[in-house]
């Protein structure tokens, strides 16, 4: 038998039946849900769904696409990771462009070189009053200048910073007797506005993609997901494409998965490689089809130098644990060290490494033990003078690129790694 908590507190029994309620009325009108109904959602997702998951951090939002596959309780990457620069940094430099406006360029690049403690204390100032920003909010919001900008402004510019204001003809932007700014609803919504946009722009050019269309459910998650305006912006545009889901502690979502994402790697059967990855090699030169500029003759040969070796190419679909192999052999006899050098493109109709937008990304060193002595008799033996054959196999669909390399040989492993430059 259930009995009601005092207090005005409710029973297990009663918060069960108000999250059940919650649940009905959120799938009827399509709104966001919260972790709180994450079990009855799950029940809902069925094998074939589609779902997209939209990191908003601090400095770029990155969108990824999932589809549940069959009995299997995996997952497959539709679409390649993509993402841009929309995080909540453009709404502060959204606001640092406002300031430009009022108080001159010239003056704000001063001050955040002669006070940039000064200039911190203004910024988080900003940020604080930025997370209280919603719709609906009608009240101005208050950010304290410090002292010293306006000390500093009266002692630069000759007058004070009511006056800049006031010449500046930004209206949207009042001064408080108290040493403050008041930002209007229309000045917030004009800070967040352009972020906002390429987010909601972004999410729909993936949207209209094939691979992706029919997606149920758009996961809102990262520190900037946090914010009303964003919520009420992706909530008004997209809501009638998809459901709009929102857990609880938003901030942390991407933490939490990368934990779990720990305890079983294997959750993600599929995925869509980013860019295009590959080598520069040498292939025998054909005349008509390679340009004469990239001839090399070596041992009386002629060979096609830069040409790009592809291991994987962009949006290309890797399960988990597949492997490409490729061999090499060192460029001078009795080598002990070989580096080959990776490039990756984003398009996949690249032919040489020195075509546009093909850039260095990293390199593979190998090191090559000498031989035994009977090894290096039966290679004598059986085809003296040519060089010594490796074999290397690199594994993708994981979260890093794996190598290993065997000398053929010897039929001995070797130490191989792989160094990232810049990705």
């Amino acid at each position: 038998m259930l009995f009601r908590a005092v207090n005005g507190f409710q029973t297990w029994a009663e918060a069960a039946s108000s999250t059940r309620e919650q649940l009905r009325r959120a799938r009827h009108s399509r709104t966001f849900l919260v972790e709180s109904g994450t079990g009855e959602l799950w029940s809902e997702m069925q094998t074939g769904d589609k779902y997209m998951v939209a990191d908003c951090g601090g400095g770029t939002v990155d969108l990824t696409v999932h589809q549940i596959e069959q009995g299997q309780g995996t997952l497959k990457e539709l679409y390649k990771a993509s993402g841009g620069p929309y995080g909540a940094v453009g709404v502060d430099l959204a606001f640092e462009a406002m300031l430009c406006r009022i108080f001159g360029t010239d003056f704000i690049k001063t001050f955040k070189a002669k006070r940039p403690a000064a200039w911190v204390d203004l910024t988080i100032a900003f940020e604080a009053r930025k997370r209280t920003a919603a719709p609906g909010r009608v009240a101005a919001l208050n950010i304290s200048l410090p002292f010293s900008f306006i000390d500093f402004y009266k002692r630069h510019c000759g007058h004070s910073v009511e006056t800049a204001l006031r010449r500046s003809k930004v209206n949207i932007v009042k001064w408080s007797s108290q040493g403050m700014l008041r930002l209007t609803t229309e000045a917030m919504n004009e800070l967040f506005q352009p972020t906002i946009n390429n987010i909601i722009r972004h999410i729909e050019d993936l949207m209209q993609k094939e691979e992706v269309k029919g997606v149920r459910f758009l996961f809102l998650v990262g520190g900037f997901a946090e914010s009303p305006m964003l919520q009420r912006a992706v909530q008004n545009a997209l809501g009638h494409h998809c459901r709009i889901i929102i857990p609880q502690d938003v901030g942390l979502t991407i933490l939490k998965g990368a934990v779990l994402f720990g305890l079983d790697p294997t959750v993600v059967r599929v995925r869509r490689c980013p860019l295009t990855y590959g080598v520069g090699v040498l292939n025998r030169f054909v005349e008509g089809r390679h340009p004469r500029e990239k001839l090399l003759i070596k041992d009386g040969r002629e060979w096609c130098t830069d040409i790009l070796d592809r291991f994987v190419s962009v949006d290309q679909s890797v399960a988990l644990g597949e492997v490409v192999r490729r061999s090499y052999t060192p460029a001078r006899l009795g080598q002990r060290k070989i580096i080959i050098n990776i490039y990756c493109s984003n398009t996949d109709d690249v032919v040489y490494i020195t075509d546009p937008g093909v850039r260095k990304c990293g390199a593979i060193t190998l090191d090559l033990p000498e031989p035994s002595a009977a090894a290096a008799c039966s290679s004598a033996n059986d085809s003296a003078g040519e060089r010594r054959e490796i074999r290397a196999a690199m594994q993708f669909g994981d979260t890093e690129i794996k190598v290993t390399a065997v000398d053929v040989a010897t039929g001995r492993q070797m130490r191989a790694s792989i160094d990232f430059l810049s990705m």
